[in-house]
């Protein structure tokens, strides 16, 4: 697997394999997450623009996962990240974890965040094994807080969610 930057025709690709991904939410009684429909093209540009977005590709080049970050108070937030289920399994999520924790050391990032669901096993309990740690709300940052809430006004609150952290 390789790990590049997204390219501007790949995009659509990007909202493939998050539709593909998101189906396993409905076998965990989640099947609105499963119908959540991925950001728009234009909003994943928005990412690849800034250089917050990357693919892992396969031997052909072709992308089988993603993830985008923004720069949310003195870290990177991972947004989202998303492996095609014909290539879970493999290690692919964790080397795009470390990927952008090296970019973030990078840009003198202090930690990687992320928001997810607590009680899906590859949500929060993958994470943890990832070095992140679930985040108390009173250790919020101001960004942390406005993308919860926007989370909370999207109807992600419905089931168990919450802010990990992984120091740098």
């Amino acid at each position: 697997m390789r790990i590049r930057v997204v390219r501007l025709d790949e995009l659509p690709v990007l909202q493939d394999i998050e539709r593909a991904a998101g189906e396993c939410f409905r076998d965990v009684g989640m099947p609105e997450i499963a119908d959540d429909e991925p950001l728009p093209v234009s909003e994943l540009d928005r990412y690849r623009a800034a250089g917050l977005a990357w693919v892992a590709a396969d031997g052909d080049d072709v992308p089988v996962a993603y993830l985008i970050a923004d720069c949310v108070d003195d870290g990177l937030h991972v947004e989202q990240v998303s492996v095609h289920p014909r290539s879970a399994r493999r290690g692919i999520g964790r080397l795009l974890l470390e990927h952008v924790a090296d970019q973030a050391v990078g840009r003198q990032a202090v930690a990687l965040t992320l928001t997810t669901f607590t009680q899906v096993a590859w949500n929060a309990p993958y994470y943890t094994r990832c070095g992140f740690r679930l985040m108390d709300d009173g250790e919020l940052s101001p960004g942390l807080r406005a993308i919860r809430a926007r989370e909370a006004a999207h109807g992600l609150d419905r089931w168990p969610r919450a802010c990990m952290r992984r120091a740098l």
